[in-house]
C-alpha cells in the first residue's frame, strides 16, 4: 500500500516498509529478486558458499577481493586475536548466561557486545581512521563464536571450552560448543549456511547498523543495534520455527491439513515467502543440495513439505508467488550438524555480524547522516493549547 506525501510541496509516494526506496549506494551486496540471484561484490554469494571460506568471504566484503594466501594468513591471525574474550567479558558471562534464557541467546550477545565495547572504551567512529574503525568491527564480530558458544555451554551446565582458532572460523565455533572437533562435512555444511547468511541487501538489521553508523556513533552500538533487529521474529527468528512446523505436521499425510487450518486462520506458515524474491530463493536452493547431501528420513520429509507448501500457497493467494526462504533449509542443515534449535538464529547472528561489520565501515565513509521524513497523520494543527483549567473542567 502507498500512501500519497508531499515533501517539499512535491507530491511522493510513500511505500509500506520503504519497499524499493534506495536509501544509499553499496559496492558490498546486491539482491536481484526477479532474477532469483544475489551476489557479494563481483562474484555470485551462492558460488562462494561452494567454494570460499568465511574468511575469505570476509575479507572479500571488507577490503574487496578475496585474500592471496599471505594475506588469508594474515586475516586469519587477526581474527584469532580478536575472538579472545577480555576479563571484563569473560568474567560477566556467567552472570549474562544467568540473567538470558536459553531460547534468547541474543539478548545476552548483545548484552556482551556492549559491555565489550565500553570496557574497551571504544570511541566513535567519526573520531578515527579507517583503519581504526576495521579494527573495531573485527574485534567486536569475531567476539560472536567465543560468546554464544560459552554462553550455550554455561546454561547448559558445563565449563566453557577454550578456543582453538587454527581450526578455522566455522570449525572453531562448533569446537567451542560441543568440546569436540566437527567432522569435515559437517564444518562445509555450516560453512556454506554462513557464508550465504553473510549479507543479504539492506535488510532491516542491516539497515539499522548502517542508520546508526551514519550518526558517527562507536562500533559497539552499531552491531548492537542491529542485533535488536535480528532479534525479531519477523527477520531473523524463524530458523527454529521452521522445524517447530515439521515436527507440528509430523507426516506427509497432514501437509494440506495442517497448512490450510493454519491459512484459514490468517497465520503466517514460517520459512515461506520473501519481501525480495518472487521465485525460488537460491539460498534455499543451496541449502536444500547441502542437506540433500547428508540425507535420511528427516530430510526427505522436509523436502517433501518444502514442495508441496507453495502448491498449497499458490491455491490459497493465488500469484502472490511465495516460495521457500532461507529459514527453511537453513533450519535443516543446522539440525544436521548438530546445533541445538536455541543456537539457530545465535547462529545466523555470528554471519551476519560479518556483513554488518563491512556495511558499518563502508557508511561511515559518508559523513551524511541518514534522516528521512515521515508522513504526518494525526490531527489537524495549529489548534490552541487548553489551559490547566479548562483540562481540570474537563476531567
Amino acid at each position: 500500500m502507498k500512501s500519497a506525501h508531499r515533501l517539499n510541496n512535491t507530491p511522493i509516494e510513500v511505500p509500506r516498509g520503504l519497499t524499493n526506496v534506495v536509501v544509499t549506494e553499496t559496492r558490498l551486496s546486491d539482491v536481484r529478486g526477479q532474477e532469483g540471484f544475489y551476489h557479494y561484490r563481483q562474484y555470485s554469494a551462492v558460488d562462494l558458499a561452494r567454494s570460499r571460506s568465511v574468511e575469505d568471504v570476509w575479507h572479500l566484503l571488507l577490503d574487496g577481493d578475496l585474500p592471496t594466501t599471505d594475506q588469508r594468513a594474515s586475516f586469519a591471525a587477526e581474527i584469532a586475536s580478536a575472538s579472545r574474550l577480555g576479563r571484563t567479558v569473560s568474567d560477566a558471562l556467567p552472570l549474562i548466561a544467568a540473567a538470558t534464557t536459553r531460547a534468547d541467546s541474543l539478548a545476552g550477545l548483545r548484552v556482551a557486545m556492549a559491555l565489550q565495547g565500553a570496557s574497551a572504551g571504544l570511541r566513535p567512529l567519526l573520531d578515527l581512521t579507517r583503519e581504526e574503525r576495521r579494527r573495531d568491527l573485527i574485534g567486536l564480530a569475531a567476539l560472536a563464536p567465543t560468546v554464544i558458544a560459552a554462553q550455550h555451554r554455561i546454561q547448559h551446565g558445563h565449563a566453557p571450552v577454550e578456543s582453538r582458532p587454527e581450526l578455522g572460523y566455522v570449525a572453531n565455533y562448533l569446537y567451542m560448543l560441543t568440546g569436540r572437533v566437527a567432522s569435515p562435512d559437517v564444518v562445509e555444511a555450516l560453512s556454506a549456511y554462513l557464508v550465504a547468511a553473510i549479507d543479504h541487501g539492506f535488510s532491516a538489521s542491516t539497515f539499522t547498523s548502517r542508520v546508526i553508523a551514519s550518526t558517527g556513533a562507536d562500533a559497539a552500538s552499531c552491531l548492537v543495534g542491529a542485533l535488536g533487529a535480528l532479534s525479531g521474529p519477523l527477520h531473523g527468528g524463524a530458523p527454529s520455527r521452521a522445524l517447530d512446523t515439521l515436527d507440528e505436521i509430523g507426516s506427509t499425510d497432514n501437509i494440506d491439513t495442517f497448512v490450510m487450518s493454519r491459512l484459514q486462520a490468517g497465520e503466517r506458515i514460517m520459512g515461506f515467502g520473501h519481501p525480495v524474491y518472487r521465485t525460488e530463493d537460491p539460498r534455499s536452493t543451496l541449502l536444500k543440495q547441502v542437506a540433500q547431501r547428508f540425507g535420511g528420513a528427516r530430510v526427505d520429509f522436509a523436502v517433501a513439505v518444502e514442495e508441496r507448501i507453495p502448491v498449497l500457497l499458490e491455491k490459497f493467494k493465488p500469484g502472490r508467488q511465495l516460495h521457500t526462504n532461507l529459514e527453511w533449509d537453513a533450519a535443516v542443515v543446522m539440525e544436521l550438524c548438530g546445533l541445538d534449535r536455541e543456537l539457530f538464529t545465535p547462529t545466523f547472528a555470528v554471519a551476519r555480524l560479518l556483513g554488518w561489520s563491512a556495511n558499518v565501515l563502508e557508511q561511515a565513509d559518508d559523513s551524511k547522516i541518514i534522516r528521512p521524513s515521515a508522513r504526518y497523520v494525526g490531527p489537524a494543527a495549529p489548534q490552541p493549547v487548553p489551559s490547566e483549567t479548562d483540562a481540570r473542567s474537563a476531567a
